[in-house]
């Protein structure tokens, strides 16, 4: 090894080639694996995000909503940056750039220039305000340094300034994308319930789902229905907007009037309980019509819970349409089945997307062997466990709660499966093991447009069927001695 001046130098320490070799084969031993489980104090490439991550994408999915980091500038490159590499479209938002002075003084003078700044460059009909650790840690308050700058005719004194207060220290990003949605809600709404009034629309919650092509295929499923709609909150067009050579900082989101006025739905669904809960405690508090908490219908069974809940709650027959797509995604499990039947796989991610990966593989007749959730909850292992043992594939399957990716590392080395279902930071894993990643949820950094096809609704499971029934043929494929394989019966 030599520098830019050609001198050597020397290493520090020297380990012999055995060394790496003993330790290379002892990290995928049982007695490692003890080890690994037993640490506390630690926690290696956690499967989760911090919490103002999910709280700017809650502000991307409002009409002309500017998200505004009230914390370092660091902080906020690092949740645009990978916004922007998940979905591959910019993730346009703000910060007050607190530094030493402000840790020291309190941020209000950061906020309020930052205000002032953020309206008079980018005239935004609302700015989401939420924090990072810096201002958690020293005390800041928003309540008061808001109503001040509106005081000074720092903003204009009717501009709307939702905020939420999202440690990064504490929680995930589902936590900040729940706090960001319920603050924006509340905003919104405040005067607007008219006593006898009902816009005669469902309100739905996809939750904090990063699959633009999700927030399509609940509209259109809505639209084939022919019920009135109003999503909380939109993220579809925001970031999967059309490249026509023209820049719009604010594209799509749920206009302001809907969501103002959705107070005065005829009903409201969430399909991302975990991801919502402070969201829809308030809104069965507050929000007029019938109120209904549903899993993500990712599978055959819980879309038909999905389908049927809006027919029952709308009185309408499910159109022919939608039971034509039924039909055909049971049929496209009917002739793929035979290639995850049996197959054993470890998924791991957000809760409301896990209870979607367990229920759609027991359907398949293959077992989630390791389900593994970084910030899980009892009463998530206890629907996890309710669903393994509703299916006769479950057996022996365990779960994981508060556990990282280097603990599924450890378990997909000593107890080994064929695949694994995840995000992107699994791939070290898989790699490891010798096994395919189905990269579903958030991030997805090493693949392309993956966030643009739906994986909820029947046209979701044709989807995850065949990317992964054609991922264990191309392996199948490409080791095999038949040169024929597939082609002669």
């Amino acid at each position: 090894m030599s520098n830019l001046l050609g001198l050597e130098v020397k290493k520090v320490t020297e380990t012999p080639p055995e060394e790496v070799e003993r330790v290379r084969n002892w990290i995928n031993s049982e007695e490692y694996k003890e080890k690994n489980f037993a640490r506390q104090a630690l926690v290696v490439n956690p499967a989760h995000a911090c919490q103002p991550l999910g709280a700017q994408l809650c502000a991307h999915s409002f009409e002309g909503t500017l998200p505004f980091v009230h914390g370092s500038q660091g902080c906020a490159s690092y949740y645009r940056s990978t916004l922007n590499r998940h979905f591959r479209e910019p993730a346009p938002a703000v910060s007050d750039a607190m530094s030493e002075d402000g840790a020291v003084f309190g941020g209000q003078n950061n906020l309020h220039e930052g205000l002032e700044n953020a309206v008079a460059l980018y005239k935004p009909k609302m700015i989401a305000v939420f924090t990072s650790c810096m201002p958690e840690v020293i005390g800041d308050d928003l309540t008061a340094f808001i109503k001040n700058a509106k005081q000074k005719s720092i903003v204009p004194k009717d501009l709307q300034i939702p905020y939420a207060n999202t440690p990064s220290f504490n929680g995930t990003h589902i936590h900040g994308y729940d706090s960001m949605l319920v603050s924006i809600l509340q905003t919104l709404t405040e005067g607007k319930q008219v006593e006898g009034r009902c816009t005669g629309k469902v309100n739905i919650i996809p939750g904090c789902d990063f699959n633009t092509g999700d927030y399509r295929e609940y509209k259109r499923i809505l639209k084939e229905f022919g019920v009135p709609y109003t999503i909380l909150a939109d993220v579809g067009d925001t970031f999967d907007s059309p490249c026509d050579g023209t820049y719009n900082i604010y594209a799509g989101g749920t206009k302001l009037e809907d969501a103002a006025d959705s107070i005065n739905g005829k009903a409201t669904i969430t399909l991302g309980p975990y991801a919502t809960p402070k969201t829809f405690n308030w809104i069965k508090d507050n929000y007029s019509g019938k109120h209904v908490s549903m899993s993500m219908p990712m599978g055959i069974e819980k879309t038909d819970a999905f389908i049927m809940k809006v027919a029952e709650l709308f009185g309408k027959e499910v159109p022919a349409s939608l039971k034509n797509e039924r039909g055909r995604a049971v049929d496209a499990v009917t002739d793929s089945h035979q290639y995850m039947h049996g197959k054993k796989f470890a998924v791991y991610g957000d809760p409301d997307y896990l209870t979607g990966y367990v229920s759609f593989l027991l359907e398949m007749g293959a077992r989630p062997h390791h389900i593994l959730c970084s910030r899980g909850s009892k009463k998530l292992e206890k629907e996890l466990q309710t669903l393994l043992d509703g299916s006769m594939y479950g057996k022996g399957c365990k779960i994981y709660m508060n556990k990282d990716l280097w603990h599924l590392r450890s378990l997909v080395m000593t107890d080994r499966v064929d695949a694994i279902i995840g995000d992107t930071h699994g791939k070290f894993a898989a790699r490891d093991a010798g096994i395919p990643l189905f990269r579903f949820g958030f991030p997805v950094f090493d693949r392309v447009n993956k966030h643009r096809y739906p994986i909820i609704g029947y046209q979701g499971v044709v989807n995850m069927v065949t990317e992964i029934c054609n991922k264990f043929i191309d392996i199948k494929d490409e080791t095999c001695e038949d040169r024929y394989f597939e082609m002669m019966r």
